[in-house]
């Protein structure tokens, strides 16, 4: 009798079960026509809101007695603080025997500890509070970030200003750190990519210049501790230094937090920085190949020395890269969608703040495509410095610019950055609007006369990393008396 209730029972729910299944699918299908029916848009027909105007936040700027200039910007939306620190330095200024250097200095003087707080002591405090310490040292500055909870500003802060301030370099860490990099050594011609922009950085700007060496096990072995310290002591002075704090702070107490740790740094009036190396293009033009037999694709870089952002053009040249570049750029279109020759493609004029930059066009593409690829690059380039633009292609690179621009100051923390860094690189600070307003100026003119003066066909160096057997036509083929220059990518030991 049990067992048949239970039947019953069961029955009755698979019955409702499947009466709600089915409720639900023809309730689902109902409404699909519905869906269906609504008309579709394409992309170019979408219409949006004109773009808000660029307010920057309030914010506070002052300098120490010892030269310390700060940037304070309250932002109370969560409570947290953030701050940064920059350095005037860079692996530029590092001696060509100890490329490196610059690198582990500002590793080790994190990860090696302070003189009041060994490394764990240090990771364990930050773990604890979910906070973070970092430095690091690029081509051109050296940096020292923080972040942590408003509640533990003090304590986090004081672990940055002694990282900062008393770092002890520890051998230990120095150790692991060369180690660290000798792995990286040895697998840097594992990615065909890498290759490419490695050794291409090296045909522009010189084998031997500061923005294209490469750290080689030699080098490495040239570096000792001592180095460290004498790298740190030169640059990491509060005349040298820079600091922006954005977060949950009231101004007056954060301004006497930083008083009362970095108030009594004394600077080195014996420290010089040393003048910018000079650029100039290493490669006048010419096709060079990294025979790489195992890949069935090509990676192609192509290029000239470029400028820097305070070049008066730079606006009119931002809205070209935006017509020959991205989703909808010629690029693209032409040569990616329209004849299949690439797997990614891109060109632009990159510059760099104090020193000049590139003008890249690069790509993947297939092997057999190689040379069609390269043919089709340099007539791109051709058609934009001797054909006038459209209208439409104008207002779609000058919206894309503006909305790519627009979109650096979402919130305080990066507008904050973008303050310091015009002011590091010594940029006047109505750059930021000053580019808005060019960009909605910027004729097809503009960028006819822009593309035709600053893109130079004769000065393209091409550089090609591939199977040297797959790619046909040959790469001689691209013209009469072409020499096909091969670069060695041995890896060199240390002596």
């Amino acid at each position: 009798m049990i067992s048949q209730d239970r039947k019953k029972i069961h029955s009755s729910k698979l019955f409702f079960t499947v009466l709600l299944l089915l409720t639900m699918l023809l309730a689902i299908l109902g409404r699909t026509p519905a869906v269906a029916a609504l008309p579709a848009k394409h992309y170019t027909e979408l219409e949006f809101p004109p773009l808000p105007e660029l307010q920057l936040p309030e914010y506070t700027r002052f300098q120490l007695d010892n030269g310390i200039i700060v940037y304070l910007m309250e932002d109370h939306e969560l409570p947290l603080i953030g701050g940064r620190a920059l350095f005037s330095t860079g692996s530029r200024f590092e001696p060509k025997k100890q490329v490196g250097l610059a690198n582990l200095t500002g590793t080790v003087m994190r990860t090696g500890g302070t003189k009041l707080h060994n490394p764990e002591e240090i990771n364990q405090i930050l773990e604890q509070k979910a906070a973070a310490v970092e430095t690091g040292i690029g081509d051109t500055a050296g940096s020292a970030r923080f972040s942590s909870l408003t509640e533990d500003l003090e304590t986090v802060f004081g672990l940055f200003a002694e990282v900062i301030r008393e770092p002890v370099f520890s051998e230990q860490k120095l150790e692991l750190a060369k180690q660290q990099w000798r792995g990286s050594i040895a697998r840097r011609n594992d990615d065909p990519e890498s290759i490419a922009g490695r050794e291409f950085q090296k045909l522009i700007y010189g084998t031997n210049s500061p923005y294209a060496r490469t750290v080689e096990y030699e080098t490495l072995s040239n570096i000792s501790r001592q180095d460290l310290m004498n790298f740190y002591a030169k640059y990491f002075n509060p005349d040298n230094m820079m600091l922006g704090i954005v977060g949950d702070f009231e101004t007056e107490k954060m301004r006497e937090l930083i008083i009362d740790k970095f108030g009594d740094w004394q600077p080195n009036s014996e420290v010089e920085i040393p003048p910018l190396p000079s650029v100039s293009q290493a490669k006048k033009s010419g096709i060079f190949f990294v025979e790489q037999p195992q890949l069935t694709q090509s990676y192609v870089q192509m290029g000239h020395l470029g400028g820097k952002l305070d070049n008066p053009d730079y606006t009119a040249l931002s809205v070209m890269n935006e017509v020959i570049n991205g989703m909808g750029g010629r690029l693209f279109n032409n040569i990616r969608s329209r004849q299949g020759l690439a797997y990614s493609v891109s060109a632009y004029w990159s510059p760099n703040y104090d020193y000049p930059g590139i003008f890249i066009a690069a790509g993947e593409t297939r092997s057999d495509a190689t040379v069609p690829f390269i043919k089709s690059i340099n007539e791109e380039i051709e058609r934009i410095r001797t054909e006038p633009i459209t209208k439409a292609e104008l207002t779609h690179a000058k919206d894309s610019t503006l909305n790519s621009f627009i979109f650096n100051f979402q919130d305080p923390a990066q507008t904050l950055s973008r303050l310091m860094r015009y002011e590091y690189y010594d940029y006047p600070q109505d750059f930021i609007f000053r580019y808005r307003e060019e960009v909605e100026n910027t004729t097809v003119e503009d960028v006819q006369r822009v593309a035709e003066k600053y893109l130079q066909p004769d000065k393209i160096v091409t550089l090609v990393v591939g199977n040297k057997d797959g790619i046909q036509p040959p790469l001689s083929s691209l013209g009469n008396d072409i020499k096909i220059t091969s670069i060695d990518i041995t890896i060199p030991e240390a002596s």
